[in-house]
């Protein structure tokens, strides 16, 4: 099980790959075979901080059986949080 400081850094991973693979593009994503192999989270990992940043209304997800993210795309809340981000960074 991951720890709390762990589950933090897999939710803002998963939102930095999908904001920088799609641009910031509400219309594309990415599978989660890709974002599970690309940031080496493990596949319950990956569920969970998906199901997290759903719940937050950071990200929209299609699911495969067993909890498996298909594909995972940010949603105009997610994209609005990542630029502010980006601005607040400069």
């Amino acid at each position: 099980m991951a720890t709390l400081h762990e589950r933090q850094g897999y939710r803002e991973r998963v939102l930095t790959a999908l904001y920088e693979a799609t641009e910031g593009n509400r219309l594309l994503g990415i599978t989660g075979r890709k974002l599970r192999n690309d940031l080496r989270i493990p596949e319950e990992d990956l569920a969970a901080a998906c199901t997290y940043l759903t719940g937050e209304g950071l990200i929209s997800v299609d699911w495969e059986p067993g909890n498996t993210p298909a594909m995972v795309s940010l949603t105009h809340q997610g994209i609005l949080r990542m630029e502010t981000e980006e601005q607040e960074r400069g």
